[in-house]
């Protein structure tokens, strides 16, 4: 496969984030509105955790075409982190406990890095890009899944998000193998974040539902519950992909996206791409 053109993009969403309502999700479901608020929430620190695991290992890297992906995939964890910095603003203002959630996020990565060594922070980045290419993936795959974001400001900044982690998802896999990364540390360190991030997400999740009035309106919850369960986020589909990073012959482009990258790409910043008006200043940075 030839290596992706990585490329970093000066954008702003914030004008548009200004009309987003307290339960923005589809038909204002609850679970999807506070879950997504709460992904939103550990986006800015963990993409900052990212681009220093990666960095700390790009004067070890002697590949030309992976040093300019490393480069492309730090401006566009940079870019992420901005992006959804300023999304959660605006979540915070509506009553999304998305500051609070950020704080934890960047005092548990600061915890981490003063007692992991580099290489095992690189493990780790290695497995959430998995995640979040996983993610990515059924985002831009499947409609029901980019309608469960409901409001038109939401769902751009997500599928933005999704087509960028698409496009640098094997960057920091590639770094690690570069660097001597072992396959041991590279399984545990997954089968270890599988457990750990699907029980933070839902004790944030179920904390920032805690928080909302709406939560104890009768059946509001149960309702919402039951779509949740037949979601796509929900389905066996999804974990098996994620469980596929333990294969010993592994690698993020293993799952061919490329179709879909060049699609989206040509939706999102084509021609007559609907993310063109958000484009900031040179736009594109190669």
């Amino acid at each position: 496969m030839t290596p992706r053109n990585v490329l970093t993009r000066r954008i702003s969403f914030e004008a548009s984030l200004a009309t987003v309502p307290k339960h923005f999700a589809a038909d204002g479901d609850l679970i999807s509105s506070h879950l997504t608020a709460c992904l939103s929430a550990v986006f800015p620190d963990g993409e900052d955790f990212f681009v220093r695991s990666v960095r700390h290992f790009r004067d070890d890297i002697t590949d030309p075409a992976l040093k300019r992906q490393v480069a492309g995939f730090i401006g566009q964890e940079a870019m992420h982190g901005r992006e959804h910095r300023a999304l959660n603003d605006r979540l915070g203002e509506l009553g999304y406990p998305v500051k609070r959630i950020e704080r934890i996020t960047r005092r548990a990565v600061t915890f981490r890095e003063r007692l992991a060594p580099p290489k095992a922070n690189l493990a780790m980045t290695a497995a959430l890009e998995h995640w979040t290419a996983t993610l990515a993936e059924l985002v831009l795959s499947n409609e029901e899944t980019r309608r469960l974001f409901g409001h038109e400001a939401i769902r751009d900044v997500f599928v933005w998000h999704a087509l960028e982690e698409s496009e640098h998802k094997a960057v920091a896999f590639d770094v690690y193998k570069a660097v001597g990364g072992t396959e041991r540390m590279r399984v545990w360190t997954m089968n270890m974040i599988r457990i750990g991030f699907v029980v933070a997400m839902t004790l944030f999740t179920t904390a920032s539902l805690l928080g909302d009035r709406e939560t104890y309106r009768k059946g509001k919850l149960r309702a919402s519950w039951r779509r949740f369960r037949r979601s796509p986020l929900a389905q066996p589909a999804l974990w098996a992909q994620l469980k596929d990073y333990n294969r010993s012959d592994f690698h993020p482009d293993d799952s061919d996206t490329d179709a879909l990258l060049e699609e989206w790409c040509e939706r999102l910043f084509g021609p007559n791409g609907t993310h063109n008006d958000k484009l900031v200043g040179a736009g594109r940075v190669a």
